[in-house]
């Protein structure tokens, strides 16, 4: 893969399955170098195998397609290239889409109700003279904004107290009927604005964000941090509200440590959510894994069904009156699914499962492997009279399942770019701890130089997926050796909890000791010409080792967190990160790559995105003035209207020049062919 190759990187979203199994919705995005966006349609595709998708939409943008319960609408978010997105809705069978709301600054999710007449929305509202509210008053002429908040700011969003999330509701409007038309002439005179579209109802209020709404009978319920103390700590709630107006009332309980982390589903008698354990103060977070609870509909106690050590959930889709979702092993993605009394069964896939849709019996997965970043696959349907498991750490695995691809989606791409299939191994540290990973070697007999790519997080994973980073790295003729060191996700609470006040050790140890296994099984690889690289997280890392360690020819340190202390403030996590990784002021500067900095001798590539407000801009700039200053070879790279997440969906152009820059890089100081 090279970096023109970025549009051929086609990710398919959760897949929306018709409440009667014969077919499958799905959105399809990539990014688009013209557009300098990312564009994307809706796909039909039969879950019988025996036609090709199809596709059904034709908008700029067109993402997270719903049914409506009853199967007679598809619902979807539509974004035009100046536009954010809005709720769009088309006959199931077809038709023209109609486009049903208006927000300012788009919808962030919606949901149908039981019996599809009506629309719950969730979607930023801009406080009066702020986000262009107010003709010829643009962002930079806004007033002041005035805080008393320690949670003012999130990244990618900017300033949140100005533009809170809340929820809507809307009737459903024929869409088979006439559209509705504008009065013009006489008919207008005196007449309100005209709305092309259906009266939406606000029925939440205050300074608070709700999030991902879902329909509970007749009433919706929502997550959101409505409780006193929500500046202080990460509490966050179910609430349920009624469209008819009235104060919300608590589903769950999160004073009692258990908080909710994703949207909830309703399914059966039970509404289920990922959630994790916060404690009794509401800020614990480092290594915890989520997990799948439930709480009965009528009211009662929140239990969670999933075993707290060992599974790491993600995502939830309604089942009949179970769940499916995504446990975290390994690197990889597998899915289960799991009941109120705590039943699981699993099924056993080649590749990582990355979304999953359930409806009228069917079951289906976007499946990633070494080849893409994701087709759509059909599971097979679960034993019928397997033995009952129980919550825990090994719950009952399905028989291994058949594989039933349904799209080729990243048939474009792996005709223009062979996909490198990535060699596992499991090293050993000096303390005998085992360290699992994966090097992706290109094609030749080398030697290779060498590039150790350090994950973010630190509670995160890489896996053996499609990487488009270590695709692009190993097609440009370097080794990527990549590892899942001790306080990665994956693995068990303990291997996350163990670098917990000591970043820069295990972690280190295990990254190096890996790297020494690499060279050593993996033919090829030149061992005397080896840089190291990261973002986030893998920055501090990166920069860590290149303060303790002479052998790299050179780094990329990259949105990098390299000063605990400085986190506190800019960061929009800071206020509490930095505290529940690395303990007091003393421990977080003994943990400090910036006040190391003297020591680097490692020509170093830094690079930022200006709106970075997770890791903030400005502790890079010093890190990158420092050494200048201390004489050590340094460029400072900087994208201007990015944010945090560059590498994953900064605009393509962005994205494409941060390849070519790394590269270029790469290409100084570690020449494919030895001096």
């Amino acid at each position: 893969m090279r970096a023109e190759h970025l549009p051929l990187l086609n990710s398919p979203s959760a897949p929306a399955v018709h409440p009667d199994g014969t077919h499958a919705v799905v959105s399809v995005v990539r990014p688009d170098l013209d557009a300098d966006a990312y564009v994307g349609q809706l796909w039909r595709v039969a879950l019988t195998g025996d036609r090709d998708p199809l596709r059904i939409t034709r908008g700029f943008r067109d993402t997270s397609p719903k049914f409506s319960p009853d199967g007679r609408i598809l619902g979807f978010l539509r974004a035009g290239p100046d536009g954010p997105p809005q709720v769009a809705l088309v006959p199931a069978g077809g038709g023209e889409p109609l486009v049903v709301t208006d927000a300012r600054l788009g919808v962030c999710a919606f949901a149908f109700s039981a019996d599809g007449t009506r629309l719950a929305f969730t979607a930023p509202v801009p406080e009066p003279g702020r986000y262009g509210t107010t003709e010829g008053v643009t962002a930079d002429h806004e007033d002041p904004r005035l805080t008393s908040s320690l949670q003012f700011q999130f990244n990618g969003s900017g300033y949140l107290a100005d533009r809170r999330a809340q929820v809507f509701v809307l009737d459903v409007p024929d869409p088979h009927g006439e559209p509705p038309v504008r009065p013009v002439g006489r008919a207008a005179a005196g007449t309100e604005p005209f709305r092309g579209v259906p009266e939406a109802r606000q029925i939440s209020s205050g300074d608070v964000d709700h999030h991902g709404p879902v329909w509970d009978g007749g009433q919706v319920v929502v997550a959101a941090s409505r409780h006193d103390t929500r500046d202080t700590d990460l509490r966050v709630d179910l609430y349920r509200f009624d469209p008819r107006g009235g104060e919300p009332t608590l589903v769950t309980d999160s004073a009692a440590g258990d908080s909710v982390i994703g949207s909830p589903v309703v399914a059966g008698e039970n509404i289920y959510f990922i959630g994790g354990h916060t404690g009794p103060d509401g800020r614990m977070f480092f290594a915890r894994n989520p997990g799948v609870f439930v709480v009965p509909r009528a009211g009662g106690p929140v239990r969670r069904l999933t075993d707290a050590e060992s599974m790491h959930a993600q995502t939830l889709v309604a089942d009949g009156d179970g769940v499916l979702s995504i446990d975290l092993v390994r690197g990889r993605g597998v899915p289960f699914r799991v009941d109120a009394d705590g039943a699981q069964l699993r099924w056993d896939l080649p590749g990582s499962v990355v979304s999953l849709g359930s409806g009228g019996g069917a079951r289906v997965a976007v499946r990633a492997d070494a080849t893409g970043p994701g087709e759509l696959v059909l599971l097979d349907p679960l034993p019928q009279n397997g033995a009952a498991a129980g919550p825990g750490p090994s719950p009952v695995v399905a028989a291994k399942a058949g594989l039933r691809p349904l799209t080729h989606f990243a048939s474009a791409l792996q005709q223009a770019a062979t996909p490198i299939v990535p060699l596992e191994l499991v090293a050993t540290a000096p303390d005998g701890y085992p360290v699992h990973g994966w090097v992706v070697t290109p094609d030749g007999e080398g030697p290779h130089p060498v590039l150790v790519l350090i994950h973010g997080g630190p509670f995160a994973a890489f896996g053996p997926s499609y990487f488009d980073e270590a695709q692009v790295y190993a097609g440009a003729g370097y080794a990527v050796v990549m590892c899942n060191p001790r306080g990665s996700a994956g693995y068990g609470q303990a291997h996350a909890g163990a670098i917990l006040g000591a970043f820069g050790d295990r972690d280190a140890v295990d990254v190096l000791a890996f790297l020494e296994h690499a060279l050593a099984m993996v033919p090829g690889l030149a061992a005397d010409r080896v840089g190291v690289m990261g973002g986030s997280y893998g920055g501090y890392l990166a920069a860590w080792l290149i303060a303790h360690e002479q052998r790299f020819r050179g780094a990329v340190v990259e949105r990098g967190y390299l000063d605990p202390r400085s986190f506190i403030g800019p960061s929009d996590i800071g206020w509490y990160f930095a505290d529940g990784c690395h303990g007091s002021y003393e421990q977080m500067d003994a943990q400090s790559p910036l006040l190391l900095v003297d020591r680097v001798r490692t020509p170093t590539l830094v690079i930022h995105s200006e709106q970075d407000l997770r890791c903030p801009i400005a502790t890079s700039q010093r890190y990158f003035a420092e050494l200048k200053r201390n004489g050590v070879e340094a460029e400072l790279l900087i994208f201007p209207g990015e944010n945090h997440e560059l590498s994953r969906s900064g605009t393509p152009h962005h994205r494409r020049a941060r390849f070519e820059h790394i590269l270029r890089w790469w290409g100084r100081h570690l020449p494919l062919s030895a001096p």
